[in-house]
């Protein structure tokens, strides 16, 4: 049965939106006026006809909006805006030309609800899967200052860096992680296969092995032997310490481990630097109360230790103290970082000093990503030297001994 989307006003005024299913448009109309409601338009969704169509699977199953379409979004809004076009005509434009069909969907809804009167933050606050809080504070705070076209260029350029960090760290860490996966593939396809293969001839010559042979033989028994309880053994631990690290206490505690561990720690830590400071300069750059730029620089951090210590430095703030002082006690920011703010506070130029710390602590976590790179590529392959030549010496020792027994 085909599916129309209706724009609609209730007994209030109001402009409602929403889908039903019916025969055609003259079904969709009577069941409105049933309702008591004045049509403004009726149209019907057209379906792909493609069976995996993206588009289609996007409608039906709200897809996902990208990073890249909120910038585009961001930046072309912010182009028309200056140009003088419309609010309400540059959002049609906008979701005419979308690509992604769940941000077309929202666009249009967003369209509707600013033609009935309400304000562009207003409709982009009943999208919050979609536009963040940080989004939605920034518009406000240019629609207040007439500054829209300003705030949504700077937005833009905000979720720009801001992704691009996320990928750094993200190939970062996908890095390491296939190889040493790869390697424990290695590790156990010899231990279950290839190991078993020597066993058995070792049984044949009914001689006396080695130590480190007859260790290695029993552990590959035991992994032979046991390999579904072993793989029910490791997904069960993996799936009860997920569980675990979504719980409240769960999580504080893996995030508090994730800014001490070796190696990662300090990536982790310029990260959280990094888009503290970024996040707090583009607010306030854009107008936005520091307080409210710190409650959502909080909710946006990634980390609850880290989230926690900005609320609490939001509380000092309220009782009147300054952004440095607490941030000093909390003994995560390095005291260059503290400082450099406590000189912003000083001249008045916060926003610009945090986005100078932002900038630096970009390049560090450059550094730092290429140099974890650089590590942990000898350390992987140290680890497969160590085990693998483990093995093959384990495995050669009885034909040494055999050999030096026959001569």
């Amino acid at each position: 049965m085909p599916e129309f989307e209706y724009v609609v006003k209730d007994k209030e005024g109001k402009n409602l939106t929403g889908h039903k299913e019916a025969a055609d448009v003259n079904g969709v109309v009577a069941a409105l006026r049933q309702e008591g409601l004045l049509i403004i338009r009726v149209t019907e969704l057209k379906s792909k006809t493609a069976f995996f169509s993206k588009e289609l699977f996007s409608q039906k199953h709200g897809g996902k909006v990208k990073i890249d379409d909120l910038v585009i979004f961001s930046r072309q809004l912010a182009t028309m805006v200056e140009a003088g076009v419309p609010l309400v005509q540059s959002l049609s434009i906008l979701g005419e030309q979308a690509e992604n069909a769940t941000l077309q969907r929202i666009t249009a809804n967003i369209r509707d609800e600013v033609e009935g009167g309400k304000s562009l933050s207003e409709a982009l606050e009943r999208h919050k899967k979609v536009f963040s809080n940080l989004f939605v504070s920034m518009v406000k705070a240019g629609e207040s200052s007439g500054r829209l076209e300003e705030i949504l260029d700077r937005l833009a350029t905000y979720i720009e860096k801001t992704n691009a960090l996320q990928k750094k760290i993200k190939s970062a860490l996908v890095y390491p992680s296939v190889v040493s996966a790869m390697a424990v593939l290695i590790t156990f396809g010899m231990m279950t296969w290839v190991i078993p293969q020597f066993a058995g001839i070792f049984t044949s010559l009914n001689a006396q092995l080695p130590f480190l042979t007859r260790v290695l033989i029993a552990v590959s028994d035991v992994m032979r032997h046991h390999v579904l309880l072993i793989i029910g053994a490791t997904g069960g631990s993996i799936f009860l310490f997920l569980r675990f690290i979504n719980t409240k206490g769960g999580r504080f505690w893996f995030d508090g481990v994730k800014l001490k561990m070796p190696i990662f720690g300090q990536l982790f830590v310029k990260v959280a630097i990094s888009k503290f400071s970024r996040t707090l300069s583009t607010l306030v750059k854009s107008g936005v109360p520091i307080l409210g730029a710190l409650e959502i620089v909080g909710k946006t951090a990634g980390n609850v230790q880290i989230e926690k210590m900005i609320l609490d430095v939001r509380n000092s703030i309220k009782e009147g103290e300054s952004i440095s002082s607490p941030l000093g006690r909390k003994k995560v920011f390095p005291p260059m970082v503290v400082r450099m703010i406590a000189v912003g506070e000083e001249t008045g130029e916060l926003d610009k000093m945090l986005s100078k710390i932002s900038d630096f602590y970009d390049v560090q976590v450059d550094n730092a990503v290429d140099g974890l790179t650089a590590l942990i590529e000898p350390l992987v392959i140290a680890f497969l030297g160590i085990v693998i030549g483990a093995i093959v010496i384990a495995m050669f020792l009885p034909i040494l001994t055999l050999t030096q027994a026959l001569q």
